[in-house]
């Protein structure tokens, strides 16, 4: 339905969005989690087939360090289907790549009342732990989540994996190097029906943040320049309803 396989020699902004800065323009300084990166556009480069966001200790904007934040909103914006990237991941204390979907249509309300889906979140100071979340529920900071973690391979953490979600109505299931590893089927919308509000459009977003609640600042041990190296991204569409006979809506 969808795909970036990266094989230009820039990111291509008919399919993604930059989004810069420290989050004050976007109504969230920090990005609302504390972090401590400027996101810019030159810290995103393509080349031999990949994208790399480069993490860089480098003063610019009132902060102590750089990234890239890209967004598919209003360019790629879909309800269920697959979705999946291949990529390598950083290590270090402080690091954070992220894959994850936000509502493109906030009509529930203000997150994490229009949900949020971590496809993969890695904290750099243990990067064989993937976690895999929903946030949902109502507005901050009546909102809520769920999820699990998975664990790569001993001693595969630098290398490539593939992260995915199967979304249907009723059901979201994470998938790691194609092996089904977490499935949710219960959640809530304060503003809405089940299965409100993972049952409308949703964009992709990829980002590789520094610091912040999640993972703590980075150390004197965590070495830059970072880099979260990403193979592809790709949206397969999948039937709408899921093959779960037990599920009855309301």
């Amino acid at each position: 339905a969808w795909f970036d396989e990266f094989d230009g020699t820039s990111v291509d902004t008919n399919k993604w969005e930059f989004m810069l800065g420290d989050g004050s323009a976007y109504g969230i300084p920090g990005w609302g989690n504390n972090e401590l990166q400027y996101y810019r556009t030159n810290n995103a480069t393509v080349a031999n087939g990949e994208l790399t966001i480069t993490a860089k200790k480098e003063s610019f904007g009132g902060k102590a360090y750089t990234s890239s934040r890209l967004r598919t909103l209003n360019k790629g914006d879909w309800t269920y289907g697959r979705f999946e990237m291949r990529a390598k991941l950083p290590s270090g204390q402080g690091l954070w790549p992220a894959f994850w979907m936000l509502s493109s249509v906030p009509d529930y309300g203000g997150w994490a009342a229009s949900g949020e889906v971590d496809i993969m979140e890695s904290k750099g100071q243990n990067p064989e732990k993937i976690y895999n979340t929903l946030h949902y529920g109502g507005p901050f900071p009546a909102n809520t989540f769920s999820g699990s973690g998975t664990f790569l391979p001993a001693g595969t953490a630098g290398s490539f994996h593939e992260y995915a979600i199967e979304w249907q109505r009723g059901e979201i299931r994470w998938y790691v190097d194609d092996q089904l590893v977490s499935t949710q089927n219960s959640w809530y919308s304060t503003a809405g029906p089940f299965p409100a509000p993972f049952d409308v459009n949703f964009h992709l977003l990829l980002n590789f943040a520094v610091g912040g609640n999640f993972v703590g600042n980075p150390s004197d041990s965590t070495v830059f320049p970072a880099t979260y190296v990403i193979d592809y991204v790709r949206v397969y569409a999948l039937p709408v309803d899921p093959p779960l006979a037990q599920l009855v809506f309301d």
